[in-house]
């Protein structure tokens, strides 16, 4: 049978250190004390309408569950190096809230911290927002589904992401990243995913200048493009464009089908062959 711990308040250093197979409800983590790692260490413990204002409180935690709870802006990187945890109708504020994690998902969640999710793997991200810059840093095998997010310089030096059904307002986005594929979903920024590989997006919107350049099997897929000058320089591109696309730069190679285009700029002083074929549908 499974412990329970009700109705009180932590605020001395490690507090529950190695906290095992027990639920914890309605408790409240903060206090003169400022203690650090309230939870660290715990195993198969879930966490229930609670609130947390103290530092580092869950890592190196294996298995848990937290839900309708609160992490405040003073609960500075909050989950480090945890595995196998569901988040749900909880609020994370601190920064660096999720660092070199596995197996994690977050559902309907509200999430501001800077540097969120780095160096983490297999995290699910739904019906969600987040605020954040340099979000999910050096991860792999995540998952945004439904998501509405603000920030810079995202998704950089990823492998395997899966986006849909979201919004994405933020500048620099998919910078070196392998193996991304975005559907239905608005991209909104500047220099969108240069020097990106295998970037394949279905059914999206793109707003902002100068983006997909520099990349290597870029695939657009029925997208369609808004303020979007200076496109597609020096990538490698098969693209299926719906609409206007302001100008178009010396694609690498390939072939970028659009309904009508503003400029297509072939210049002499390239770095490289630039052979890229742009179509205008009849």
């Amino acid at each position: 049978m499974r412990e329970q711990i009700q109705g009180k308040q932590f605020d001395e250093e490690r507090a529950l250190y190695y906290l095992q197979h027990t639920d914890v409800v309605d408790c409240v983590f903060a206090g003169p004390a400022d203690g650090e790692s309230v939870l660290k260490e715990a195993r198969d413990v879930g966490v229930k309408n609670c609130s947390f204002s103290l530092r580092y409180p869950l890592w190196h935690v294996q298995g848990f569950k937290m839900e309708h709870s609160s992490m405040d802006e003073l609960t500075r990187a909050a989950i480090w190096y945890a595995c196998d945890g569901e988040i749900t109708h909880s609020t994370l504020g601190g920064i660096k809230a999720v660092r070199e994690c596995r197996n994690i998902s977050l559902t309907d969640c509200e999430i501001i911290s800077q540097e969120f999710g780095w160096k983490s793997s297999n995290i699910s991200l739904k019906d969600s927002s987040i605020t954040a810059e340099y979000l999910f840093l050096d991860s792999r095998d995540v998952k945004l589904e439904t998501v509405k997010m603000k920030g810079k310089y995202s998704f950089q030096y990823m492998e395997n992401l899966e986006i849909r059904d979201s919004y994405l307002d933020t500048k620099d986005a998919f910078w070196h990243s392998k193996n991304v594929t975005v559907v239905n979903s608005t991209l909104k920024g500047e220099y969108l995913a240069w020097f990106s590989e295998n970037l394949t997006l279905i059914d999206c919107h793109i707003i902002g200048t100068q983006p997909l350049c520099y990349c290597k099997n870029l695939k657009l897929v029925n997208c369609t493009m808004e303020a979007t000058d200076l496109s597609f320089e020096y990538s490698e591109v098969e693209a299926d464009v719906r609409g206007h696309v302001d100008s178009i730069k010396n694609p690498k190679c390939g072939q970028i089908t659009v309904d009508s285009v503003g400029e297509v700029i072939m210049t002499d002083d390239v770095v490289m062959e630039c052979t890229g074929k742009v179509h205008i549908r009849a």
